[in-house]
């Protein structure tokens, strides 16, 4: 997929842990780790709300587009992680 996720670089300029981030925007540590990696198919502008809130952040600096990078999987599982679940 062309969307770069960079929030462990963000995390790490702030010294903010997963375990941290992941109370102050009420998601699951396992959720905060598929945002992470870049798993995560969606994601709902009220958790990238939080994240930007809690880092004090752009979503640009979490998120970054980029071209000619090609998605190897399917798109089979449209799971939709959100704080507060």
């Amino acid at each position: 997929m062309p969307i770069i996720v960079n929030l462990d670089v963000m995390m790490a300029k702030r010294r903010v842990s997963s375990g941290d981030l992941a109370s102050k925007i009420g998601l699951s540590q396992a959720n905060l780790s598929i945002l992470k990696t870049g798993k995560a198919r969606a994601i709902r502008f009220s958790t990238l709300e939080a994240i930007c809130k809690a880092l004090e952040c752009q979503p640009g600096d979490i998120l970054e587009y980029e071209t000619g990078i090609e998605n190897s999987e399917s798109i089979t599982n449209k799971e939709d992680f959100s704080h507060g679940k």
